[in-house]
């Protein structure tokens, strides 16, 4: 301990803030020689209430908050009164242990619970409630812990906090130190989130040169996985060398030479595209991709078709008149198309009759003996596509069989698809991961029908699969451009094809209270104006006028998640209003800056493949488990049950982002449209958003943030070579 500093140990009774990217804590400790609360705070990862730590800081006087510890270290220890080993216990540090068995494990054992549970573990069995189930639970969770423990210690030596400790635990194990220690920059391509930056100074910690081959080749995987966040299959060279010179600060030969070596090494592919002048970098895996799409499409194409044209006409009609459809002409052309290509892709906008097209063609191809299975990107885009066909649907992670724990995709080349045609809807989402997995499981034998809306955002990760498609001009295409709703139908409809095409909607939006239309344009310029319109809009107009639940019906979408109007701040908003759980026999769950009751609108945002719930999936809180840390959520009847460290996967979902909401619609969807949002506001991303609109949709704001959104039609730039490979390959 330095000179200057001072030392206080304690329990922590309460945690008010805790930031769960770097472990930032404001906590609230009872130390035993203070007569008030302890307000500390610091950089305290994995903390709970109930443990006891001990830190090493300064008092000082917040302008706002007052007399605060400020610490820069901490170490736990062991609490030692029953009280205190109780609330340890409870804190949900240990799975399978909450208030009421902590309560009966300390009336067991007394002081002597936590040695207990450490040494001589098996007596916990003697504790009533506990079988060998949880037994095993606490058993697995104590000595988890422990293990984390050491990792945090010598991460913090390393000059980083913590948060990341689970993480690299259940990566590397018992090994985590050794690994780390031989080269740190693993850490960054083997551990979701901690990024290059953070592992440099790690390594910078460790005395690691800033010249060193690894740290240099780690920054140009660092510069290439950036450029796949932002959409790029591929890196020009002389970009991607110019990236990492800003990224590392090293002489540009040194960057040239580690770049040459892994080309030589193939841990990169490099390809000249002599038509657009450039030499194109690859991560292995995407060129493969990119490489895969083109030459499956190309194959698929040439295999002899299962053309039915010569019965079309007559299986049209009975088709026709069995469903009371009738079908157009550029319809007919979309069908009878899909009918004799191998591939054909259908796009179109918002009442062009995709969905017609869909129920009529697989009621023709069943028709005609063929076996059909749609999919689509999203568990959610899945169930509308069933909906509105009445056909069985699945998500295309399911078509493809995907396993966890069996390594991925279990259909591919070797164990392909069981079908003759094979739709897949909302393929706007497709990216060229998605797409290459997807080809390689489709038979030759087979038909491939894409269907989607090329205006809405490019998907969220690599590449732009159906645009370039569409560019290439040399797959068969069907363009929907009628228009079937029509304006005194249907504003949403119209308004979505206004604004694709460069034109204010309109906002003619008044009426008498019986003549209620499905798009309302609400002005209001000040960012806190229109919050508190859209929370009025949301709980009581849109319910009392159209009948809507709040939470089930009505979706908030915003470009962003910060700010007064982003998803973050509507979220609480929104909660305090229709879930505050002010009720005291209401119970709740604590993750992160999330406090869940229940009740609340919940979405899950990472794939999670042991609970078959999915990025983007939206239910409802059913129960609340507070003694064993765990809640239930309903996804459309069917309950999941997450534990305490699956929490992490939940975010409260009353509002969620534009990007997170494609491949879904709503009964009605509610927008803030604002210059706050100006980086945001593009015309790709309004037109999704009210795409999302089934029955209504209300935007609130300014004329100028819309017209500036309407205006913006810069097309997102992405380096990818689909669409010349399919040229190669088919022109």
């Amino acid at each position: 301990m330095s000179l200057n500093s001072t030392e206080i140990t304690g329990q922590i009774e309460t945690i008010t803030y805790t930031n769960p990217e770097n472990s930032y804590t404001v906590a609230r400790i009872n130390v035993e020689d203070e007569d008030d609360m302890v307000t500390a705070v610091g950089y305290l990862p994995s903390a709970e209430v109930g443990q006891v730590v001990t830190l090493e800081g300064k008092w000082v006087i917040h302008p706002k908050y007052g007399h605060q510890f400020e610490f820069n270290s901490y170490s736990y220890d062991v609490p030692t009164s029953k009280e205190g080993i109780q609330k340890y216990l409870s804190s949900g540090l240990v799975e399978g242990i909450g208030p009421v068995m902590s309560e009966r494990i300390v009336d067991e054992f007394g002081k002597n619970a936590l040695e207990v549970i450490d040494e001589d573990p098996d007596r916990l069995l003697e504790v009533e409630g506990i079988g060998k189930k949880r037994y095993q639970e606490i058993k697995s969770s104590w000595e988890e812990q422990k293990e984390i423990r050491d990792i945090m210690v010598f991460l913090l030596s390393c000059g980083i906090s913590p948060t990341y400790a689970a993480r690299i635990f259940e990566k590397y194990g018992q090994e985590a130190v050794k690994k780390v220690e031989r080269n740190p920059y693993r850490l960054a391509r083997d551990i979701r989130g901690i990024g290059f930056k953070r592992v440099d100074e790690i390594a910078k910690n460790m005395g690691i040169e800033g010249d060193n081959p690894e740290r240099i080749k780690a920054g140009i995987s660092h510069v290439l996985d950036e450029a796949i966040d932002e959409g790029h299959v591929f890196l020009p060279k002389e970009e991607l060398e110019e990236r990492a010179f800003q990224a590392l600060q090293v002489e540009k030969n040194k960057v040239e030479n580690v770049l040459n070596r892994m080309f030589k090494n193939d841990e990169l592919e490099i390809e000249t595209l002599s038509e657009k002048n450039l030499q194109a970098v690859y991560l292995p895996a995407l060129y493969r991709a990119e490489k895969g799409i083109a030459d499956k499409l190309s194959r698929l194409l040439h295999f002899p078709s299962q053309d039915i044209n010569s019965s079309f006409s007559d299986i049209l009609k009975v088709v026709e008149k069995n469903s009371n459809i009738i079908i157009s002409d550029e319809q007919r052309r979309a069908i009878k198309k899909s009918m004799r290509e191998k591939v054909n892709v259908i796009t179109g906008g918002p009442g062009t009759g995709k969905t017609t097209i869909l129920k009529v063609m697989i009621a023709i191809f069943s028709r005609a003996g063929y076996k059909v299975r749609l999919a689509a990107p999203t568990g959610r885009a899945a169930k509308k596509m069933e909906s509105s066909t009445g056909h069985p649907a699945e998500t295309i992670h399911r078509l493809l069989d995907f396993n966890h724990h069996q390594g991925g995709f279990q259909k591919d080349e070797e164990d392909q698809i069981e079908g003759d045609i094979i739709i897949i809807d909302e393929a706007s989402m497709l990216d060229s991961r998605l797409m290459y997995n997807l080809m390689n499981a489709v038979p030759e034998k087979s038909s491939l029908i894409l269907v989607g809306d090329v205006n809405q955002l490019p998907p969220v990760g690599p590449g732009y699969v159906l645009r370039d498609i569409l560019d290439s001009d040399v797959i068969p295409k069907s363009r929907l451009t009628k228009i079937y709703r029509q304006a005194d139908e249907s504003l949403i409809v119209l308004n979505s094809h206004r604004i694709n095409s460069g034109y204010m909607p309109v906002m003619d939006s008044a009426d008498d209270g019986s003549n209620l239309r499905d798009f309302y344009f609400v002005q209001e310029k000040d960012k806190n104006r229109i919050l508190n319109m859209m929370l009025k809009i949301v709980t009581e107009r849109i319910p009392g006028r159209f009948g809507f639940d709040p939470i089930d019906e009505v979706q908030v979408l915003s470009p962003m998640r910060r700010g007064i109007l982003g998803v973050d701040n509507l979220n609480k908003k929104l909660k305090e209003i229709l879930n505050s759980g002010k009720d005291n026999d209401r119970k709740d769950l604590k993750s992160g800056n999330n406090v869940f009751h229940n009740g609340d609108k919940v979405m899950q945002i990472k794939n999670n493949y042991e609970l078959e719930v999915f990025n983007g999936d939206i239910g409802r809180i059913h129960f609340v488990d507070r003694d064993n840390k765990k809640l239930q959520v309903d996804y459309s009847g069917r309950k999941v049950t997450y534990s305490h460290k699956q929490l992490q996967e939940l975010t409260l979902a009353y509002a969620i982002t534009v990007h997170k909401s494609q491949g879904s619609e709503y009964p009605a969807m509610v927008m803030p449209v604002s210059t706050q949002h100006y980086v945001m506001l593009q015309r790709k991303l309004i037109y999704t958003a009210l795409t999302r609109a089934e029955n209504l949709a209300v935007m609130v704001g300014s004329k100028k943030a819309l017209g500036m959104a309407v205006n913006n039609n810069k097309d997102e730039k992405r380096f990818s070579y689909l669409d010349g490979r399919l040229k190669n390959l088919l022109a």
